[in-house]
Formats: structure tokens, sequence, C-alpha cells
């Protein structure tokens, strides 16, 4: 994968519609409509309902249709964060995606999966780590090590934002 989406593009406007890709392992995809809030042509922000299941328990937490996600995504940054609140507005936590930088065009925002996962709860009291058995079994580790070390990097980067109090300068 090339660098395209470090340089200088597309700048996303308020209240447009976009279509959210996530490219997921085995050829698998995303795609769910989502509203532009700002993108400052490094920090994309868009929100977006539930686009799952009508119910998806975790065990830690469960989303469910009329759950409203909104979602940061960055051109420089190897993770997504996306704050889920229930159909009331009550905070139901951060589940943050390790991905390659988003990509941005006219009325796309894309970004690839890279399987390792992070769960904040609202009070941040919990910080899971996810997924991480999905990240070794992709093969990434082996076919693509400096990608996998950035993915890892992302993580840790992640954990000690959500653990030190961090989310709330990098989501402004």
């Amino acid at each position: 994968m090339s660098d395209a989406h470090l340089r200088p593009g597309t700048t996303l406007a308020p209240d447009d519609t976009v279509t959210v890709v996530l490219h997921k392992s085995h050829g698998r995809q995303v795609r769910y409509p989502a509203t532009v809030e700002r993108d400052d042509g490094v920090h994309a922000v868009v929100r977006a309902p539930w686009a799952g299941p009508p119910v998806r328990d975790f065990g830690f937490v469960r989303f469910e249709s009329g759950d409203v996600f909104t979602e940061h995504y960055w051109r420089d940054r190897w993770f997504s964060v996306k704050e889920v609140r229930g159909p009331g507005g009550a905070l139901k936590g951060w589940y943050c995606d390790v991905t390659r930088p988003a990509a941005v065009a006219r009325d796309t925002l894309t970004t690839w999966d890279l399987e390792l996962d992070l769960w904040v709860s609202p009070d941040r009291s919990a910080v899971l780590r996810l997924d991480e058995d999905e990240f070794a079994e992709s093969g990434l580790p082996e076919s693509e090590p400096e990608t996998a070390g950035r993915a890892r990097r992302a993580l840790d980067e992640l954990e000690r934002l959500a653990r030190e109090g961090g989310f709330d300068a990098l989501l402004d």
C-alpha cells in the first residue's frame, strides 16, 4: 500500500453524507452511511447509527439498534476511535480499531482493519485489549512484519491514552 492517503487531498464538508468502508481480513468489507461532523484534513469525525445486527453482545457491552457511533479517523494514525452512545444519549464507551491510516475521497472514508481492538468503558475503569488471537491468526505478523509492528505500537498508544486520560485531547 502506498502512502497516498498521507498527501493533502480531499477534506470532507460538515453535514455531507459519506460511505464508511472498512476492509476486513479475508476480503470481507463493511460499508455504511455516515454524516460528516468535521474534517481538518488530518482528523475526520463522522456520526452513524449502529449498522450491524439488531443486537451484538460482546459481554462487556451490547451494541443495538438505536445506538449512535461518533467515529474519529486520522490520515496519520494507525487507529480509529468510535464513541458509542445508546438511544437516550448515555455513553456506553469507546470501541477502538487498530487500522491503517484512513483514506478519504469525495464521498468515502476507507480504513483497513488490522484485527487488534481496544474497549474503554465510560468511566475508563475497564480498558480491554481485544482480538490479539485474531491478529496472530491473520498472518500479518509473518507476511508484513513492519505493518504488524505499527499495529502493535498503535494498540499500545491507545491503551496508554485511555489509561492516562489522553482520550479527551485526542478526540477534540
